[in-house]
């Protein structure tokens, strides 16, 4: 995510440093560049010709303090305008009606009916709601299928009416259907078309009127860079929907979607598609986003990511056996499971301050835990339980029965005890700066 843009920017604020104070000719080096790489990143021109002037404005205007560098000053000023540019602040769904009517709208492609899955999931788990999937694409084949395959992988029911080709109908007869089963919210999945059409836009007009819903979100391809951007606008313009959904930002997206679509639209960015899965989709902070492309990290979306799989009473229990030294290969093996949960490896990585760049060469994913797991799940009940039992013989066997080798056997085991013995240090008070570098998996 906005790899090439963050690399282009860090580039640029490499010329201001070892100066001694901003000028206004190394504050035109700098931003010419800065100007260059927005362009790359398919920024419009306009755009970023106004971004770079306030950002020059601000920084001639600065009183630098003389504990702050020039490139340092320099970051803060552009990081407070990409948050501008994205927003500002995030900006949260209207909720306030029972039941709360969802239209969702875009192009054929852009991830509307996973998308509309996506937000059914969230609802129900982060919000308590009650969600009902509307199947109103009635010219796509799959789509209501594909709603409804969707919709039995997070326990949501699906309205559809097979036989009926009318959506305005189908939309209506579902909020009747919503008040009289209490489900407090609906989300109408809609047609899309390959390119913006009248019909597109009648049709979707009419259910907008027909239905009154108190949120409609435009769901966008931010791969397609300035014609997410253009598509938006000419959607807005039929529609004045309420916020912007940017699907497939795991891409190989460049970044301009993101970047403008809110100055361009004057409406606010929602939510971000970051991946296939039902989970994979997190809400738009621009601030945090902001932080991502100047290599920042976002350690407080780590955070809400870790707690979403903390559960107290376990992590009570777990506290209990560690400082008894009772904490055994069950109880790592769970360990592994709840980090895989909380989303792609490499991305949980890169929200670590200092990490993306570390990492951004580094092939990581969920299945570098495959062999670790295989070793585990290898060995006996008594052994997961009883790590000191784990005799030559016992390595052995358990080395055959993962398919790996008595080198790995032991380099694991040899891990789980020191970090053992660094989680005992944790509870026990003691120092532990050494803890950070001892559980190395791949070495």
């Amino acid at each position: 995510m906005f790899d090439n843009l963050s690399d282009r920017l860090e580039r640029s604020f490499k010329i201001l440093k070892g100066e001694g104070r901003i000028t206004e000719i190394n504050v035109a080096e700098t931003l010419k560049d800065v100007r260059r790489a927005l362009l790359d990143a398919d920024v419009n021109f306009k755009i970023a010709k106004e971004f770079t002037e306030k950002v020059k404005s601000k920084a001639l205007g600065a009183n630098v303090l003389n504990a702050v560098k020039p490139h340092e000053l320099m970051v803060k000023i552009v990081h407070d305008e990409l948050t501008e540019l994205m927003g500002g602040e995030k900006v949260d769904l209207n909720l306030k009606a029972n039941p709360t009517i969802i239209l969702i709208a875009g192009l054929q492609g852009s991830g509307k009916t996973t998308f509309s899955g996506k937000l059914a999931n969230l609802l129900r788990k982060k919000k308590g709601k009650r969600p009902l999937l509307v199947a109103g694409d009635v010219y796509r084949p799959a789509a209501i299928e594909q709603l409804k395959v969707l919709a039995e992988q997070i326990n949501v029911r699906v309205y559809s009416e097979e036989e009926n080709k009318n959506p305005v109908k189908i939309a209506k007869n579902a909020i009747k259907h919503a008040k009289v089963h209490g489900f407090d919210i609906v989300i109408v999945d809609t047609a899309g078309r390959l390119a913006i059409d009248e019909q597109m836009m009648a049709e979707i007009t009419n259910v907008k009127k027909a239905i009154e819903p108190q949120e409609i979100l435009f769901v966008v391809d931010s791969m397609t860079g300035q014609d997410a951007v253009n598509t938006a606008k000419e959607f807005n313009d039929k529609l004045d929907f309420d916020g912007v959904v940017l699907t497939k930002l795991d891409g190989d997206t460049r970044g301009g979607a993101a970047l403008t679509i809110r100055s361009v639209v004057k409406k606010p960015i929602k939510f971000v598609g970051t991946g296939e899965k039902l989970d994979e989709m997190d809400i738009f902070y621009p601030e945090r986003m902001a932080d991502r492309i100047l290599g920042m990290g976002d350690i407080v979306t780590l955070v809400e990511k870790a707690q979403e799989q903390f559960d107290v009473e376990e992590a009570r229990k777990l506290q209990k056996k560690i400082a008894k030294d009772q904490f055994n290969f069950n109880d790592f093996l769970k360990q592994i499971s709840q980090i895989k949960k909380m989303g792609n490896i490499k991305d949980l990585a890169s929200m670590i301050p200092g990490v993306s760049k570390a990492i951004k060469k580094v092939d990581i994913d969920n299945d570098s835990f495959q062999g670790i797991e295989a070793i585990i799940l290898s060995m006996t009940p008594f052994e997961r339980e009883n790590p000191k039992s784990l005799n030559g013989s016992r390595r052995k066997r358990i080395a055959a029965g993962s398919g790996t080798s008595v080198q790995e056997v032991n380099r694991l085991i040899k891990q789980f005890s020191e970090t053992r013995k660094m989680m005992k240090m944790i509870t026990s008070g003691k120092n532990i700066s050494r803890m950070m570098n001892n559980f190395n998996m791949g070495k």
